[in-house]
């Protein structure tokens, strides 16, 4: 079916997965996923994606939407992680109903401004836009700590200045984790929701386990990201068939099995989000 705008899959009360995209194996993965659990799924590509493709995001960008638009599931096409301005600008031209700015990196003042700015040349195109506030970790060098948490006051006062659409949160998960061990902090997910009047996103989801996934949407988590999961799958069957098959050179073989990994995960981290076995 056509792609939906994002905001179409954020509802109040539930929660909607969104799993990045990198080839056009995770697209395809990402939607037969999302059909085989009757749900909805944002299909993201992150800044660093698009410099994977070359710096060029239209044709990782329309092969995804093609996906989606064979897919019978509901699909939106979301840009994420941007930290360059000019990226920022071209995603309306490419389909992105939504996109993730980040500008965590930044004092909070300047955060603050750079957002604003953002939100208001994305709502002049329709666009949802996500934003960061407290660093999820992960990345750059940034260690999964206790302490990097983000405070609820200064959330709420950071959506009334900048006017996002919804807001990442750091509460326990960090980014690129390959063991499903975090433990995220429910009681900050609770006060965060209370507090913050827009969907909360959790970033890292891919570290964290089911029943803890299904304690942070009860607790007020909209959004839930996914990516290193899906990378650990694909890579996981791709290095098991090379090497049960070591000769192999189509690389047809090992990434058909690589895809359906990444479909079974995709699968149960949605069925995990609505409530439902994983299995």
């Amino acid at each position: 079916m056509p792609l939906v705008h994002t905001r179409e899959l954020i509802t109040p009360g539930g929660a909607v997965c969104a799993f990045n995209v990198i080839t056009v194996e995770h697209a395809e993965a990402i939607a037969a996923g999302a059909e085989a659990a009757g749900r909805p799924a944002v299909l993201q590509i992150s800044e660093n994606a698009v410099k994977f493709h070359g710096g060029q995001p239209g044709p990782i960008a329309a092969a995804t939407a093609a996906v989606a638009a064979a897919s019978s599931a509901r699909l939106s096409l979301h840009l994420d992680h941007v930290e360059d301005e000019t990226l920022l600008r071209r995603a309306h031209a490419h389909g992105f109903t939504s996109v993730m700015f980040d500008a965590s990196k930044l004092p909070y003042g300047d955060n603050v401004k750079a957002t604003a700015e953002a939100v208001r040349w994305g709502h002049e195109r329709d666009i949802w836009v996500e934003a960061e506030l407290g660093r999820v970790g992960g990345k750059a060098g940034d260690a999964h700590t206790p302490g990097v948490r983000t405070d609820p006051a200064e959330a709420a006062a950071y959506v009334a200045d900048t006017g996002v659409d919804a807001l990442a949160v750091a509460v326990g998960s960090t980014h690129a984790m390959t063991d499903r061990t975090a433990a995220l902090d429910h009681a900050l997910i609770a006060e965060l929701r209370e507090m913050v009047p827009v969907p909360l996103v959790l970033h890292g989801s891919s570290g964290v386990p089911d029943a803890e996934l299904r304690r942070a949407v009860a607790a007020g988590m909209t959004k839930i990201n996914v990516g290193t999961a899906l990378n650990k799958a694909f890579t996981g069957a791709v290095r098991a068939f090379l090497e049960a098959h070591p000769s192999t050179t189509d690389p047809r073989k090992y990434l058909a099995p690589a895809r359906a990994a990444m479909t079974e995960t995709v699968a149960g981290f949605l069925r995990t989000a609505a409530g439902r076995n994983s299995g």
